[in-house]
């Protein structure tokens, strides 16, 4: 069995892998590391091999944590991956972005594939039908929009994101949510189109806590995968520990 462990900017997901597949998987707050990482243990101490990632600075007590129950594989920009990485500054490349484009490279490794995650910010990574991970893009996440209209004007309230339920918005706070969804919306369908026009027979992977709220709005064709980053980190820790 695998454990992945994604710390992000605002929580923490785990999940366990059995040949290949995920058997079990929870997010929480960060100050509950410790306790339920023995939960977990109790539960599948048949546990041999864990990855941790983060986005930030990585706390040497969480990997410790960890390295008593199993072996433990912290990915780095040093990590090996399966794919070829021609980011042309590879040491600022984030190891979430990193496992994305190991999920894409496995799940396609013949087809040109571009991932959309939908977190904090909105990140684009393609990895094109010769198995190169050539970029992307990054761009301000939902909340983050909501939040910046309310930090940078004085009379803007700060609105938690919410379904849409017409483009055209007739209050303040309806158009608010207008700008934040239906931007993102035709922003990602927008970006999916250069894709498309650059790259034959595109395979398009939506991704990230956000994405509910707007991908049923997408124009083009995507396919929905909430466990795609877990399931690119499971791959790299198959890689690097084989």
């Amino acid at each position: 069995m695998n454990l992945v462990i994604d710390i992000g900017n605002t929580r923490i997901k785990y999940a366990v892998f059995e040949n290949g597949r995920i058997i079990h998987d929870h997010s929480f707050e960060s100050g509950l590391f410790l306790s339920k990482i023995k939960e977990l243990f109790e539960k599948y101490p048949q546990i041999n091999n864990a990855i941790l990632s983060s986005v930030g600075k990585l706390d040497r007590k969480e990997r410790d944590v960890v390295a008593l129950f199993c072996k433990v594989h912290v990915l780095t920009n040093n990590s090996k991956v399966p794919f070829k990485n021609s980011y042309a500054t590879p040491q600022t490349l984030g190891v979430d972005r990193l496992a994305l484009a190991a999920a894409a490279y496995h799940h396609n490794p013949r087809g040109n594939t571009l991932v959309i995650d939908a977190g904090t910010c909105i990140t684009y990574e393609m990895v094109n039908n010769f198995g190169e991970y050539i970029g992307g893009a990054i761009s301000p996440g939902v909340k983050m929009r909501y939040n910046a209209m309310h930090n940078q004007t004085a009379g803007l309230p700060l609105l938690n994101p919410t379904e849409l339920l017409d483009f055209i918005g007739n209050s303040t706070e309806s158009c608010i949510h207008s700008g934040v969804i239906n931007g993102v919306t035709q922003e990602v369908d927008g970006v999916i189109d250069q894709y498309q026009s650059r790259f034959q027979d595109l395979t398009v992977i939506l991704t990230g806590g956000d994405s509910h709220f707007f991908a049923k709005r997408l124009k083009n064709t995507i396919f929905a995968n909430s466990k795609f980053l877990l399931e690119g980190l499971n791959c790299l820790l198959e890689y690097n520990t084989n």
